[in-house]
């Protein structure tokens, strides 16, 4: 057994420059969550419920400088909407905003079909397991885009007991997709209408320009001012992917090297990535680097 000291793996705390913004956006029907996300700039819109291409909303996107993708081009299947992130991470296109409008209809629509696959084997929440899988991809590719991203999610009802009756009652809203969701995001709003207003409460934030509880008008120019314009509105910076030449040297150094799936595994998990030409040019750099290493 060894007896060394493991070594430290922290590093000195770096002040970073704030990013894009990214969150998750809840309420009930037609209280203004679209016609806020396109006031965003240049926005990429997934609608997943197709229904804004009624014309006030495609006036709106177009004035944002925004494209409209819908059910026909592949709105409520993952793996397409994932490879648009893919994509639009990579740069050159000029959009500046991504809106899923609702990922509860993407989520929900996941985990019917495989409910609908399964039948009979359908069991302790079976169908929810690739649902879920692809929500944590598209949360991946979320953190690592330079892009503004906003999820719209449907409301859903909190229940929990009453601390009076001791009975199961309804104690709030919440927003109707994945649970962890809110967890991965800096900054979670509930919409409400009040009386002829529109107001965002802040449920969830990391962000110091949004403190939990408070509330503003919900427009693009308050959020703006609150987050600040210039990262919001921010040239996106491409992700530079590795190319089929540099796959192809990795996979030519594994045929020499002895490297086990598990540090593959970890890797990948590392740089959240499920393969080799997921990884940035300056990730898979490094695994050239250190397999060289090892076969000297």
């Amino acid at each position: 057994m060894s007896t060394q000291t493991p070594k430290l793996l922290a590093r000195k705390p770096e002040v970073t420059k704030q990013g894009h913004a990214k969150g998750l956006i809840f309420g009930p029907s037609g209280v203004g969550k679209t016609w806020f996300s396109l006031a965003f700039p240049k926005v990429y819109y997934i609608d997943c419920e197709g229904g804004a291409d009624l014309c006030h909303y495609q006036e709106r996107l177009q004035a944002s400088g925004g494209a409209y993708m819908g059910p026909e081009e592949g709105s409520l299947d993952f793996p397409t909407v994932i490879g648009q992130f893919k994509a639009l991470a990579a740069g050159g296109h000029g959009f500046g905003t991504i809106v899923i409008d609702s990922v509860t209809k993407l989520y929900q629509t996941a985990i019917a079909n495989e409910a609908e696959k399964l039948g009979d084997k359908d069991a302790f929440g079976a169908s929810k397991k690739p649902a879920v899988a692809w929500m944590r991809q598209l949360v991946n590719w979320t953190a690592k885009a330079d892009i503004n991203v906003w999820f719209v999610a449907h409301e859903g009802t909190e229940w929990g007991l009453d601390p009076k009756t001791g009975q199961r009652s309804e104690i709030g809203k919440i927003a109707d997709i994945w649970d962890k969701l809110i967890y991965e995001l800096d900054l979670t709003l509930q919409v409400q209408k009040r009386g002829g207003s529109r107001v965002a409460i802040i449920r969830k934030s990391r962000l110091t320009g949004f403190p939990e509880g408070e509330t503003f008008p919900l427009e693009y120019a308050d959020f703006a001012e609150r987050y600040g314009k210039d990262f919001i509105e921010a040239e996106v910076i491409p992700l530079t992917f590795a190319t089929p030449e540099e796959v192809a040297e990795v996979h030519r150094l594994l045929e020499i090297v002895k490297v086990s799936e598990e540090e593959i595994e970890k890797g990948f998990k590392k740089a959240q990535v499920d393969s080799w030409s997921e990884m940035t040019s300056e990730q898979i750099q490094k695994w050239t680097a250190y397999l060289k290493k090892k076969t000297a």
